[in-house]
């Protein structure tokens, strides 16, 4: 009990935290993206957006920790170094903006675009001739921008590899090594911003056990499934995040 005043949250709020948690590396292992789409919608019921993104940086890169040496051979460097250029620049905007504005709005407009987008690529929308690398700088600078003030940079990015029509076993290694240095980066960041406390730091270290189960279960999933299957079920979870995350502002 202890604890629990020391992190602020009751019995059934930690547990709901662990449960959400869970389900979000399940996700991540599954797909190599979507822990923070997963969880910061479902997480702003108990805590304010702005203690919860410096605990889902944390947690990401420890999920990326444990999926890089099962996804090392796949990654495709060439994407993430003009991917992760683009982060750099496009962070400190997102991180500035969490720490002054209310994140609704800007939520909001994501969810819409990639409400818009998912549907597209669920109707065939494919452009190879965005494959090239003033694109990815482009969509880097979208994903760091949005990961700073929401950790949501795994939208615009899987989004991105999906139009272009990357192999899932590239698109799940790439984003697992890509968000180790750009959600490290963001929580360097954030420190500076005075964004993390103790409580940030209490509240992630019972969860360090729980996502490796939850990436364990996703990595069995993944390689069970086929390779259209693996595009629709990511898509079918974009459409789902970005209509609950539609609702959960308006309402």
């Amino acid at each position: 009990m202890e604890y629990l005043e020391t992190i602020n949250l009751s019995f059934l709020e930690f547990l709901f935290f662990c449960s959400v948690i869970l389900f979000a590396s399940l996700v991540r292992g599954f797909s190599g993206f979507g822990f923070s789409a997963s969880s910061v919608s479902l997480l702003s019921f108990i805590l304010p957006p702005k203690e919860i993104v410096p605990i889902i940086l944390l947690l990401e890169i420890i999920a990326s920790f444990f999926m890089i040496p099962s996804i090392w051979n796949k990654i495709n460097w060439k994407f993430v170094l003009f991917l992760l250029v683009g982060v750099l620049f496009g962070t400190p905007l997102g991180i500035h903006l969490l720490s002054v504005l209310q994140p609704k709005l800007t939520h909001l407009i994501i969810s819409i675009t990639v409400l818009i987008f998912a549907f597209l690529l669920l109707r065939g929308y494919k452009n190879r001739d965005l494959n090239h690398n003033l694109s990815k700088f482009f969509v880097g600078v979208i994903a760091g921008t949005v990961n700073g003030f929401g950790t949501l940079a795994g939208l615009p990015i899987a989004l991105y590899f999906l139009i272009i029509a990357a192999e899932p076993a590239v698109i799940r290694a790439s984003l697992a090594a890509l968000f180790f240095f750009t959600d490290f980066y963001a929580l360097l960041l954030a420190y500076f911003k005075d964004i993390l406390d103790y409580k940030i730091f209490y509240r992630t270290l019972p969860l360090i056990l729980v996502v490796p189960i939850g990436i364990y279960i996703g990595t069995k999933l993944f390689t069970g499934s086929s390779k259209e299957n693996y595009k629709k079920y990511v898509l079918y979870f974009l459409i789902l995040v970005s209509i609950f995350g539609i609702i959960r502002i308006l309402i």
